[in-house]
C-alpha cells in the first residue's frame, strides 16, 4: 500500500467519525426526507399558482364609478366635457 500524505491522512481521521453509525441517535432518516421533499414541492407549487394569480391583477387603479367622470379620465379617453342635462318640466 503506498504512503499516505500528513493531510490524507489528517483528512481520513476526521472522515472516520462521520462513518460511525450510533444506535442511540435519532436521525430523521428516508420518512424525514420524503416528508421534506413533499413539502418542497408543495411549497414550490404553490409559490408557482401564486406566480401566475398575480400576474392576472392589474394593479392600475381605475376610477370611483359613483364619482363620475373627472376632467382627469375625460382628457385621457379624448373625450369632450359632459354637458348638464336640461331640466324638462
Amino acid at each position: 500500500m503506498p504512503d499516505m500524505s500528513a493531510s490524507a491522512a489528517l483528512a481520513m481521521t476526521h472522515l472516520v467519525p462521520l462513518a460511525e453509525v450510533d444506535e442511540n441517535k435519532v436521525t430523521p432518516g428516508v420518512l424525514g426526507f420524503i416528508v421534506f421533499a413533499v413539502m418542497a414541492l408543495a411549497v414550490w407549487g404553490l409559490m408557482k399558482s401564486m406566480s401566475k394569480q398575480m400576474n392576472k391583477v392589474d394593479f392600475k387603479e381605475g376610477a370611483d364609478p359613483k364619482a363620475g367622470p373627472t376632467a382627469e379620465s375625460e382628457a385621457e379617453s379624448g373625450a369632450a366635457p359632459a354637458e348638464p342635462k336640461a331640466k324638462q318640466g
